[in-house]
């Protein structure tokens, strides 16, 4: 039997890894990404204030082919569910289970100028370009927000936007710099509820970080620094970071996998398309919850649903009881000043329970996202 993933981000990973273990070695685990290297986007941000580099958040993907993975470096271009193939850059192949985790994509040009003008951290490329836009930045206005939802990583726009604070209070300019802050949400990380909500943005509030919800962006004006909102409200800034667009791949779409939705709509508990063997994990997924919302984007959910997809193709294949994503997950939220918040919650309760732990804001849980990243690095490569 062949197990194809496609990407090689969280979820791509972690099931690659897990079903090698778990299967005997006639059965085969081969992984499609169109990048080199792994790059761990929790790190992301701290990359932007200078903190990491990028040689201690990146790996090798080839050091899978040591662990008995097949791991091809190619572009995605057509799925086929039908003849049960993927083509790809680097060739086509055949599969038995497949196992979509491509992700969201980045389209900054779905809003006119934005491309070019706007800087955002959900790339590591990206994230090192924002880092030299904030080292050059003297003063003024700081524009930063989310374009459009959903995103991947509900909390990263908003620990962005205290962590510049932070940033520019430690160089003594915080002064000379005014942030406004805007999102379409009618609150911050409204899937977690309004307490949660209240508290995010009494933190920004606090840190003086003006806060305007149900602000849609329409278009942005780079040459007069304007940004334009569909209810007529403007912002100018100095520097903008900003959340762009997300899309499904199109490659996604195009082979039916969508269904119409914006994303690859799965079964809650299995992550199971409606094509036999088929299985979308992590951004590219859209799992709905009892009250009609989705849940989030983001990289514990990936990791979480990884292990489901992992136990419950090795137990189709090999024999065993199969297991059920249970919808539960947490975040750090830094908050700067070598501090951080840390949220939990299950989803799929009804009603929906989330919980910042007690203290809320701790430098316990700064130190804990630390080992998590260095643990996780080290357990997975």
């Amino acid at each position: 039997m062949k197990t194809l993933i496609l990407g090689g981000g969280i979820g791509g990973h972690v099931t690659a890894n897990l079903l090698r273990k778990k299967l005997s070695k006639e059965h085969e685990v081969l992984l499609v990404d169109k990048k080199t290297q792994y790059e761990f986007s929790p790190s992301f941000l701290w990359a932007t204030m200078g903190w990491r580099k990028p040689s201690q958040i990146t790996r090798n993907l080839s050091a899978l082919e040591k662990k008995g993975i097949k791991y091809v470096n190619g572009e995605v271009s057509n799925i086929d569910p039908s003849t049960k193939t993927v083509k790809t850059s680097a060739g086509e192949f055949n599969y038995d289970y497949l196992v979509v985790a491509l992700g969201a994509e980045l389209a900054p040009y779905a809003i006119p100028e934005m491309s070019g003008v706007a800087h955002h951290f959900y790339e590591l490329e990206a994230s090192m370009k924002l880092k030299d836009a904030v080292a050059g930045f003297s003063g003024g206005a700081v524009a930063i927000g989310v374009s459009s939802t959903p995103f991947k990583c509900p909390a990263a726009p908003y620990e962005a936007a205290l962590l510049l604070d932070y940033h520019f209070r430690k160089r003594g300019i915080r002064d000379k710099v005014s942030f406004q802050f805007f999102t379409p949400e009618p609150q911050p990380m409204p899937v977690a509820g309004p307490r949660i909500g209240n508290m995010i943005r009494q933190m920004l509030e606090m840190r003086g970080i003006s806060y305007h919800p149900n602000f849609k962006l329409a278009t942005v004006n780079g040459a007069k620094r304007e940004l334009s909102f569909e209810k007529g409200e403007k912002i100018g800034y100095d520097l903008l970071v900003a959340v762009p667009p997300h899309r499904v791949p199109n490659v996604v779409k195009d082979a039916g996998l969508t269904d119409g939705a914006p994303y690859v709509p799965v079964d809650k508990w299995s992550l199971k398309t409606k094509y036999d063997n088929v299985y979308a994990i992590g951004d590219v997924a859209l799992v709905k919850l009892f009250d009609g919302m989705a849940l989030p984007k983001a990289g514990v959910f990936a990791h979480a649903q990884a292990k489901v997809v992992a136990h419950n193709i090795a137990a189709d294949i090999e024999g065993g009881e199969k297991v059920k994503f249970d919808g539960k997950g947490n975040c750090f939220i830094e908050t700067g000043f070598g501090k951080a918040g840390f949220a939990d919650g299950e989803f799929y309760a009804e009603p929906r329970a989330v919980n910042i732990k007690k203290p809320s804001i701790s430098r316990i849980w700064h130190w804990e996202k630390i080992w998590f990243e260095k643990y996780w690095l080290w357990r997975w490569f």
